[in-house]
């Protein structure tokens, strides 16, 4: 689908496994030199993120992702994979976006500003064009919220902004919106910064055509399941991009991307697997840039039936697993430890808690305390994400030295994340970057929908629904911090690890920022990278 009054690309053939020049030695590093950059830089000192070295403006970057195939859309508020995700960001942008911290920050939103209740925030939006020229107003926020929350449609910012009144919402002047909440909500900051809040134009419905956002970048074409071309938005509001373009090519193989990396016909592949990080990491050819914190793994122990609803045997299995071992053996050293607790760096993460260890003796003796000597259970894994089924096998054997007997039961990679929600008893479990708040509210909470260890409790709800109507940050954070070392005592998550995300770039690129969790606003932050 192509805008017919802009230039068009050079036809660029979808990426598939067969056909990538499987590059290597010296022509694979050859390969990667672009042509049609311009601007003038300073000394290389060979760094992705910049370095020494000043940016300059020009050429193509084209990045490649798995994607959706032929039912890709541009639709913004329809997105849920990371291709999604990055193509939205380019020509969208959202009231606020996750900070490294994923506290929320500033975007089309100047400011934010609370009620004495916290039931009412006035947002004042900066001055910002769309694509066509025509301001970003109050009006574009609220259609845009609107939209999204139609119950006849499958946007997946609806869950997040259920806290919305938004039949009281108002403009109450061009660039100010007074959002009424159905209830005091501290963090409505993230709700703002949710996965696929973007603002659209009043009116807007169509995107696969013409889209038209106020991202850095604006439409060119766009083949679903194969490519999308943007152009540089020289009037963005945060500076324009170094890049006059940016192409999106999709690659669903890991092997292909990779290849595709070597060969010089991308220059930016995303989530690649930690052993083709490791293998390219020295062999100076490609960049590989590792975001840490990414992807909380874990397994997930249903608290409601036995054996975990007794909190001995939930204990004895936090002191089972060697969570070195863990992260050496599934995610091949990409990560690092857990603790038990979602959101290892993240803003209100409970840091001062003991890291606790394996501990078989511990293990056997609460197990005998709860009468569950020479348990055996079933562990649910599948190849639906990478490392899963390593984990199980590396935990089976972990257990087995406290006399526990895990049978591994492998699941269908189709349903698997459907299945783990209510049925078996412990499971292999993943989760992105998200905020600790959103991370309670989606899946701790009695009412919530996603609550894979099936984890109630009134208390833990209250103390929740009173860090929400309390406004003083400080003593917000210690109500978090009461709500996490109860999870870290007796919850139903054993999160073992944190993964590294893996993205490899051309040498030629710079600017990609590595601190910056997936999902967060400066992952796949093409405005600010350039090619040298």
């Amino acid at each position: 689908m192509t805008d017919p009054d802009l230039p068009q690309p050079n036809p660029f053939p979808g990426l598939r496994r067969r056909g990538f020049l499987a590059a290597g030695g010296a022509a694979g590093i050859g390969a990667l030199a672009l042509t049609g950059c311009s601007g003038t830089g300073g000394p290389d000192d060979g760094s992705t993120g910049g370095g020494a070295r000043a940016p300059r403006s020009g050429g193509r970057l084209r990045a490649a992702f798995a994607g959706g195939g032929a039912s890709e859309t541009l639709d913004p508020h329809l997105g849920n994979l990371f291709a999604d995700a990055a193509r939205g960001k380019a020509l969208f942008d959202k009231l606020a976006d996750y900070g490294p911290d994923l506290a929320a920050v500033p975007r089309l939103a100047e400011r934010w500003e609370p009620d004495a209740g916290l039931d009412r925030w006035t947002v004042t939006l900066r001055k910002a064009e769309f694509h066509d020229g025509r301001p970003v107003t109050a009006a574009d926020v609220l259609y845009s919220y609107r939209r999204m929350a139609d119950p006849r449609k499958a946007y997946r910012a609806r869950a997040s902004l259920e806290p919305v009144d938004l039949d009281a919402s108002r403009a109450v002047g061009a660039r100010t919106v007074r959002f009424v909440l159905k209830r005091p909500t501290a963090e409505f900051p993230n709700v703002m910064a949710a996965f696929g809040t973007y603002i659209v134009p009043e009116g807007a419905d169509e995107f696969d055509r013409r889209p038209v956002g106020s991202g850095p970048f604006a439409f060119v074409s766009f083949t679903p399941g194969r490519t999308t071309l943007l152009r540089r938005n020289d009037a963005y509001w945060d500076g324009a991009p170094h890049l006059d373009e940016l192409e999106f090519v999709v690659a669903n193989d890991e092997s292909a991307r990779t290849n595709a990396l070597l060969g010089g016909q991308i220059e930016y592949a995303h989530e690649l697997s930690p052993t083709t990080g490791r293998a390219h990491e020295e062999s100076g050819a490609v960049e590989i840039i590792r975001l840490r914190n990414s992807a909380m793994q874990a397994f997930a122990m249903k608290t409601d039936r036995p054996p975990f609803d007794d909190p001995r045997v939930r204990e004895a299995f936090f002191h089972l697993a060697d969570r070195q071992e863990l992260v050496d053996g599934a995610l091949s050293g990409a990560g690092e430890i857990g603790n038990d607790l979602f959101g290892k760096g993240y803003e209100y993460y409970a840091g001062g808690l003991p890291q606790r260890e394996q501990d078989i003796g511990r293990a056997r003796s609460l197990l005998r305390e709860a009468g569950a000597e020479d348990l055996e259970v079933t562990l649910d894994t599948s190849a639906v994400a990478a490392g899963f089924t390593e984990a199980a096998g590396i935990f089976r054997d972990q257990a087995a030295r406290a006399g526990v007997t895990v049978h591994v039961r492998p699941g269908s990679k189709d349903s698997y994340w459907k299945d783990i929600l209510d049925s078996g008893t412990l499971c292999c479990y993943r989760s992105g970057a998200m905020p600790i708040e959103t991370h309670i509210s989606q899946r701790l909470l009695t009412g919530s929908t996603t609550n894979a260890t099936h984890w109630r409790d009134k208390d833990f709800d209250a103390l929740y629904q009173q860090a929400q109507s309390t406004r003083d940050k400080q003593d917000r954070a210690a109500l978090y911090a009461r709500m996490q070392r109860r999870l870290h005592a007796e919850g139903g998550f054993l999160v073992w690890g944190f993964g590294d995300w893996i993205i490899g770039t051309a040498r030629s690129v710079h600017g990609v920022e590595r601190d910056a969790p997936a999902n967060t606003l400066d992952w796949a932050r093409f405005d600010k990278v350039w090619l040298a």
